[in-house]
């Protein structure tokens, strides 16, 4: 979800928006306010909103003073951002993590994967009985994710359909290359640019709304996120939104499945007849197993993509 909109304002602007992660935080932060005054899913809808005007604002007011300088001022701009949204969050909610609770509709297990030795597996709608588990060994699976999931493949699907098949679409692209032309036929280009960074902030910040749901809505959150945030844009490739869905793909089976993995590269060169020791050179690296190795894969990959293919997986931009 957080890739889709970084991937929308640097594929329409080319600005690499260091703050994104900020503003998923600010969402998180914004909807946990506004539940107890309007309830959940009014917070779902007006939370976003609420990031994307913040977003259109610093882009009017600051990113735009800077845009004709080139790619370092904006990076620098945004990344100032980001701390500056840091030390805010933590002087209006506090330094420690709130309590944001899903609604009644999303708590619980939206599927429970039953194993039987006898029958297999098999999958039960909602949380399956005591009973059933009792004799069974029974995974559940959050209806938070699932709900993430469900809006992260409308979110996508959105995008797609709003940037190839309509005219706003076509005159956001336009802008992008043909920025005199577009002006030309009466368009207002700085304020396509300026709706465009404001959307980009608002799916950061409907990220954030679910994000908060799901995991810690606290200060670090957007610290947490926000590296592996730019490892899945390079991975799946800089502007390129079917990029950004393989991309997040990759990295989080990178991520967990590992996790499921004891063995290590010397269990690996044991079965294959070599024998490991301590005096083995490199014995303690030898020695780490996959579920240790797990948290740098992602990184790893990075550094591989940009080595032997710089734009990414599906990447689109050259610059």
């Amino acid at each position: 979800m957080l890739s889709s909109g970084l991937t929308l304002i640097f594929s329409m602007m080319g600005v690499l928006n260091f703050a994104h992660a900020s503003f998923y935080m600010v969402g998180a932060y914004i909807a946990y306010s506004l539940v107890g005054i309007m309830g959940f899913w009014m917070a779902l809808l007006f939370a976003p909103l609420a990031v994307g005007v913040l977003g259109a604002g610093f882009e009017r007011l600051a990113l735009r003073r800077v845009h004709k300088f080139g790619h370092v001022p904006e990076l620098l701009i945004t990344f100032g951002l980001s701390y500056v949204v840091l030390e805010l969050v933590q002087l209006i909610w506090g330094r420690t993590a709130v309590t944001f609770t899903p609604p009644a509709l999303l708590e619980g297990s939206a599927l429970t994967i039953v194993s039987r030795a006898q029958e297999g597996m098999s999958l039960v709608l909602g949380k399956a009985s005591p009973e059933v588990c009792a004799v069974a060994n029974c995974s559940t699976f959050p209806a938070t994710k699932a709900f993430m999931m469900l809006v992260a493949l409308l979110m996508l699907l959105a995008l797609w359909l709003l940037l190839t098949r309509t005219r706003v679409g076509l005159i956001i692209q336009a802008s992008l290359t043909h920025p005199e032309m577009v002006e030309a036929l009466g368009h207002n280009v700085p304020r396509v640019l300026m709706l465009v960074f404001g959307s980009g902030c608002a799916l950061a910040g409907l990220a954030g709304v679910i994000g908060g749901i799901t995991f810690v809505t606290e200060p670090n959150m957007a610290a947490f996120i926000g590296a592996i945030i730019f490892v899945v844009v390079v991975v799946g490739g800089i502007g390129s939104l079917a990029g950004a869905f393989v991309g997040s793909i990759v990295v989080g089976l990178l991520q967990t499945l590992p996790l499921t993995i004891n063995g290590s590269l010397a269990t690996l060169l044991g079965s294959l007849g070599f024998t490991v020791t301590q005096a083995t050179p490199g014995y303690p690296l030898l020695r780490l197993t996959m579920a240790e190795v797990a948290p740098i894969l992602p990184y790893l990959l990075m550094v591989l993509i940009l080595i032997f293919r710089p734009k990414g997986l599906l990447g689109t931009r050259e610059d």
